[in-house]
């Protein structure tokens, strides 16, 4: 085997160009040893997962494959960030600097964190300006317009859309939130001094990425950034109590003094009251819009105060703006208008007056609700503020930056501003270079692509028509021909940025389809009667062995070659054991297609119309929660259709009413936008009730196999919905009152979401009593993380969910598949004899489908949205309320998680009593959200508006997370439901 792997490489070898060989062995030599020890690992990894695949998936274990799958799972789900949200970032430039002297010393900027450019400039009810100064300042004073900010919109990205001018990818925020994953220049780095005020979550990072000992942090403490705080405005005054003391303290301190006098000196507000503000109370509350206005306040001050210091020398530059909004209901993080939309105000040294013009355009309404049509609106990108600062004070553009300098705010020379213009584009052409450079230098000269209206002639003739039009005093000319080649850099960045995007994008779709077909393929094999056992032919199955790693060694020896990250291994080798396992099952495929030849065409033809009916309504899904109620009312009428109501008229009738109830959830408005916590303590107490009716209930039976522990569980976890109830009631109660998180509560809360996993597992393992125990367990965690209607949700999803159970036994007694098991005596424990297991039937595809749309429902019906801004963080408060982000994350994807265990463990005791293996229609599922995946993965797109990208790409990580989120729980539920921890000694334990 390796003489022969050695072999097809020298052959290969000599099937390359001279050239292209002398290229390729040099490229090779340069690699690090770091590099090629990434790549032996990911070819490893690819061996491992072709040898599971190589086996039968009989011989290799049904458990195995799952662990396979959600491995190939896990490749999906991370392949979309390295093929749409890779680094953008390359280095090697030289810094550009404006050769004419700039017309400000200094600059102050102001970052008003989660401020919504319609909540600074709309006015009051009474149609007087929320902010008087800034309102004025717009006014009179200086340019104003709207800044547009780009997806994730988050604070650590609009912070280094503003500072540094590009726009960071999505890895780099899950790195790190403070600190700087990696190096990048900003304008902080290229100013003289900067000192900072504000949280300790954004100014360390500029602080550590710069060079030198310059820039200087003062942050309040981490604990500070708290919620349910008395008032969140106190962050931003703490912010200008500081500043000011600052600057008296600077008169005795010589050498501050001094350093404060210096030109290209920054001064930077991070001012957070308003985002904690929106958060707690939603951008509409009073304490959002007195907290604007103390900040209008507090910046009149601040720029009184630093104009007489300098003694109002004309020489200090004002800018204010915000690094993303806010959603109505106290959100941010996707690509909503009122999100992307954020104020930019500029004053002071160097920076155009107001223009009065009498007619604008712009798509928008805006000009008018805030009654600014006679003043010029200059909308900018986020990233066209750091040139803007840079050009203001003389340093030099940011290396990284990707932003146009916006000539129209600033007030000076033409030639000024030819100047400047020629520095931005030289600067984004430099970039534009090394992007090449690096892409040429990876690529075999053969496969090598470039961007043709922007070759290297070009660039030269492009820069000296620049600066001949700049030395003939052409400035208009000048900057004409400056924003065209800027234009170019930027697309032609964008083209190498993306020049593996085809590449990459074919291969996981190769993957995906190979994994779906071998997917269906295992299921048809292994558990149904379609096909027959086939002989295999073992001299054709090592021909093919051997074609196939032909296959993977010519691209491995490509991707090699090419010096290319080991990532790519995994997603362009991935396709090759996936589809040498698809081809190895040649004669299965053969088999099924003459055995669906020999049936009715038309039923085969029909049932694979319903198929894909049902999975185009679960992508629709998706864009349309609405669509969900319209599946749930179809479902409703299941047992009228199939016969079934004659059979089981109570379940029947039950199941339609909990069918319809359930579909009014997806109709009601996102969770978070309305908190109503009366409901949330009216679900406790009505899960109280249904508890004491069911302990009754239990009491009552004397049946032999109860046991007086089991009771205790059950009063256990009674007393801990009680708690809980109490806890919500009380914590917003005093968060209401500005009284903070009381510590008793916070301690109850995590008592009892660390209780509430242990609880089910001390319960009986009856199949009822069990699946009770878990959901009165998950209720008790399930409403501390409640704020409004979604609390009923877990209790109807889980009637429902018990009638399933009900229903699928009449199904299968219907059809005469089995025998109609006693449910109220059937025992989790003893439920795993493979002898009782059956193959697999067409209504199991219905049992699969109606699984994905209770999952799909158990997330949309709860309030969610497709988009990472529809998570309230209120809904953490009783577990704390100081600002943690991943903490926060974690608690809200629990809260997420509680539907799924539900419907997951539900679907568990389906499996076992209909007679199925605990995974056999774990693989039908795999197969319809792999179908729903492989749509997603082909509705990405990264153009388009904002909201549209963000959308697309959130569709596909959300059907991904799903997709994996059901394997894991699949194991979850098998726990959940089959183990019992004994705590009780003497007991004895009967068996049925």
């Amino acid at each position: 085997m390796f003489v022969i792997r050695w072999l097809s490489l020298a052959v290969f070898g000599l099937c390359l160009p001279e050239q292209t060989l002398t290229v390729s062995c040099s490229q090779l030599v340069k690699g690090s040893m770091f590099t090629v020890a990434l790549c032996c690992l990911s070819i490893h990894l690819l061996v491992q997962c072709w040898t599971l695949l190589c086996q039968p998936a009989v011989a290799m274990g049904i458990s195995v494959f799952i662990l396979a799958g959600l491995l190939v799972h896990c490749v999906f789900l991370v392949s979309i960030f390295d093929i749409y949200f890779s680094s953008p970032l390359v280095h090697g430039m030289t810094p550009q600097q404006t050769p004419l002297p700039p017309p400000a010393k200094r600059l102050v900027l102001f970052v008003a964190d989660g401020l919504r450019a319609d909540s600074l400039y709309e006015l009051n009810s009474n149609s007087t300006p929320r902010a008087p100064y800034m309102r004025s300042i717009l006014e009179n004073n200086g340019s104003w317009g709207i800044s547009h900010t780009r997806v994730p919109t988050e604070s650590r990205p609009g912070h280094v859309a503003l500072i540094a001018g590009f726009y960071e990818d999505v890895s780099a925020v899950a790195k790190g939130w403070k600190e700087n994953p990696v190096e990048f220049d900003s304008v902080f780095n290229e100013s003289k001094y900067t000192w900072s005020w504000g949280s300790p979550d954004i100014l360390p990072m500029f602080a550590k990425g710069a060079t030198g000992d310059h820039v200087y942090t003062f942050c309040y403490t981490a604990e500070s950034e708290d919620f349910g705080a008395q008032d969140a405005a106190e962050l931003d005054m703490w912010v200008f109590d500081h500043v000011k003391s600052f600057f008296n303290s600077s008169r005795s301190n010589q050498t501050l003094f001094s350093a404060l006098n210096e030109e290209k000196v920054i001064l930077f507000l991070h001012l957070l009251g308003i985002d904690t503000n929106g958060h707690a109370h939603r951008p509409n509350s009073r304490e959002y819009k007195e907290n604007i206005k103390k900040v209008d306040e507090g910046v009149k001050e601040i720029a009184s105060m630093i104009d007489n210091f300098y003694g109002n020398d004309g020489k200090t530059a004002f800018i204010l703006t915000s690094d993303h909004g806010m959603t109505d209901w106290g959100t941010h993080g996707a690509g909503h208008p009122s999100e992307t939309l954020t104020p930019l105000i500029v004053w002071g040294a160097g920076v155009n007056y107001p223009q009065r013009v009498t007619s604008q355009k712009f798509e928008d309404n805006f000009l008018k609700e805030w009654k600014l049509e006679n003043l010029k609106r200059l909308d900018v990108n986020q990233a066209d503020v750091a040139p803007l600062m840079a050009s203001l004070i003389g340093v030099p553009f940011p290396l990284n930056s990707v932003g146009t300098l916006p000539l129209e705010y600033l007030n000076n020379s033409a030639h000024f501003k030819a100047e400047s213009m020629f520095t931005n584009a030289v600067q984004i052409v430099e970039q534009f270079k090394v992007k090449m450079s690096q892409k040429r230098e990876t690529t075999l000269s053969f496969l090598f692509t470039p961007f043709k209206p922007l070759s290297d002639s070009e660039q030269i003739n492009y820069l000296k028509k620049a600066r001949l039009y700049i030395q003939q005093q052409k400035y208009d000319e000048a900057i004409s021909l400056c924003k065209k080649l800027i234009t170019l850099a930027l697309e032609g960045l964008s083209y190498y940025h993306t020049y593996d995007r085809l590449f990459l994008g074919l291969s996981i779709a190769m993957s995906f389809v190979g994994w779906t077909t071998y997917v269906i393929l295992v299921i048809i094999k292994t558990h149904t009667n379609l096909t027959k056992a086939v002989q295999t032919n073992n001299k054709e199955s090592t021909v093919l062995f051997y074609s196939f790693a032909f296959v993977g060694m010519i691209i491995a020896f490509f991707l090699l070659i090419q010096t290319c990250p080991w990532t790519y291994y995994i997603y362009c080798l991935l396709p090759v054991p996936v589809w040498y396992a698809v081809v190895k099952e040649l004669p299965v495929i053969q088999d099924l297609a003459t055995n669906l030849l020999s049936h009715n065409m038309v039923q085969s033809i029909g049932f694979i119309f319903i198929c894909i009916l049902g999975i185009e309504i679960l992508v629709f899904s998706f864009f349309y929660r609405s669509t969900l109620t319209l599946g749930l009312l179809v479902f409703a009428g299941w047992p009228v259709i199939t016969q079934l109501w004659t059979q089981a008229k109570t379940s029947a009738s039950i199941w339609t009413f909990l069918c319809v109830l359930l579909a009014i959830f997806p109709l009601m408005p996102v969770v978070g936008r309305e908190a109503n916590i009366p409901l949330v303590i009216a679900t406790g107490l009505l899960t109280l009730l249904i508890s004491c009716l069911s302990l009754a209930s239990l009491c009552k039976n004397k049946n032999k196999y109860r046991y007086n522990e089991d009771l205790k569980v059950y009063f256990y976890q009674m007393l801990s919905i009680a708690l809980s109830t109490y806890v919500v009631s009380s914590t917003h109660d005093s968060l209401k009152n500005k009284q903070g998180l009381p510590l008793l509560n916070q301690i109850i809360s995590w008592m009892t979401l660390v209780s509430s996993s242990v609880l089910p597992l001390l319960s009986s393992t009856f199949l009822f009593q069990r699946l009770f125990s878990i959901l009165l367990s998950l209720m008790s965690t399930y409403l501390l993380l409640s704020t409004g209607y979604e609390a009923l949700f877990p209790l109807v999803l889980s009637g429902l969910m018990f009638v399933w159970i009900n229903m699928e036994q009449e199904a299968l007694q219907h059809y005469g598949l089995s025998l109609k098991p006693k449910l109220a005596v059937f025992n989790f424990a003893y439920a795993t004899d493979i002898a009782q297991f059956r193959q697999l039937h067409l209504d199991d595809v219905r049992r699969s489908f109606f699984f994905v749309f209770f999952i799909v429902t158990a997330f949309f019906g709860t309030g969610n949205i497709a988009s990472v801004n529809s998570f309230d963080p209120a809904s953490v408060y009783c577990f704390l309320t100081v600002f943690s982000p991943f903490m926060m994350g974690s608690l809200l994807l629990l809260k997420v998680a509680v539907p799924f265990v539900l419907v997951s463990c539900a679907f568990e005791a389906i499996q076992v009593t209909t007679q199925l293996s605990s995974k056999s229609l774990l693989l039908l599922v795999l197969v319809i959200s792999d179908i729903m995946a492989l749509h997603f993965f082909f509705l990405v797109k990264d153009y388009g508006s904002w909201l549209d990208i963000g959308t697309s790409i959130s569709h596909y990580v959300l059907v991904m997370s799903l997709t994996i989120f059901m394997m894991l729980m699949n194991g979850l539920a098998q726990l959940l439901t089959t183990q019992r921890l004994q705590l009780y000694r003497g007991t004895k334990h009967h068996s049925t």
